[in-house]
């Protein structure tokens, strides 16, 4: 792995407590422990280079009066999530429950709650008065109404295999976002969650009712006479879904 587009730390981190079994005390409170550990040697010399900075806070006595609430804190946030990706990639290396997909192409289906995200951060720039809503907040609105986002993937080896990609929205890194992931070749790490179909992806799937599966439609008169609706129901086709812990470019 050569760059790293999303990781799900909170995920992963959880993966490495349930992977220990038992075997250590608490595999997080490690992984702190070590970040704790590197975090102490890297703020003493940020002490030293950073001592001429004012706005920084730091006194320039041997190293005494640092206040590290900005630049400390920053740095003790990217030693764990380093610390946690490292042990993950080491961890996920011989485990066949968390499955690797590359070649694969992301969209976002028509009406889908995803493919109306990558289109409201624009809306700011919008006239609210035209559509009778305030369209510069949608986006903060879908944000708290929902964490994740799918994306349909299709193999690009025959076009036929299909499943379907679920994003923690916060877990992307260096300002990627979801419009960004089908203009990259990217290696996914994912692990099954459930099924769907792709119809269930669609807004009016996901605001159906819960007592009907998302492939679910009403039948016709002309159904029920001639005996159709299994014939319906088996037309559709139900898709795997995955939950993504790690996507990034892979040397190569």
């Amino acid at each position: 792995m050569v760059k790293v587009v999303y990781f799900d730390e909170q995920s992963a981190s959880d993966y490495l407590d349930i992977t220990a079994g038992g075997a250590t005390s608490s595999t997080s409170q490690e992984i702190k422990e070590r970040a704790s550990d590197l975090h102490a040697k890297v703020e003493s010399k940020v002490s030293a280079r950073l001592s001429w900075l004012p706005f920084v806070g730091v006194s320039g006595e041997a190293g005494s009066g640092v206040d590290y609430k900005s630049v400390g804190q920053s740095i003790l946030n990217q030693t764990l999530s380093n610390t946690i990706l490292t042990d993950y990639l080491a961890e996920i290396a011989n485990d066949d429950r968390v499955r690797r997909l590359d070649d694969y192409v992301v969209t976002a289906p028509a009406d889908s709650m995803a493919a109306t995200k990558m289109y409201t951060p624009y809306m700011v720039i919008a006239r609210t008065e035209e559509f009778g809503i305030d369209l510069a907040r949608l986006d903060e609105a879908l944000e708290r109404a929902k964490g994740y986002y799918e994306l349909l993937a299709t193999s690009q080896h025959d076009g036929t295999d299909r499943c379907v990609l679920r994003f923690n929205i916060r877990a992307f890194r260096n300002n990627y976002g979801l419009s960004d992931l089908g203009r990259m070749r990217l290696v996914y790490h994912a692990i099954l969650v459930g099924k769907t179909t792709e119809k269930g992806l669609t807004m009016s799937g996901e605001m159906a009712s819960s007592e009907a599966s998302p492939g679910d439609q009403a039948l016709t008169a002309l159904e029920l006479v001639d005996g159709a609706p299994a014939a319906s129901k088996a037309a559709v086709e139900e898709l795997d879904v995955y939950d993504v812990v790690l996507a990034g470019v892979e040397r190569g």
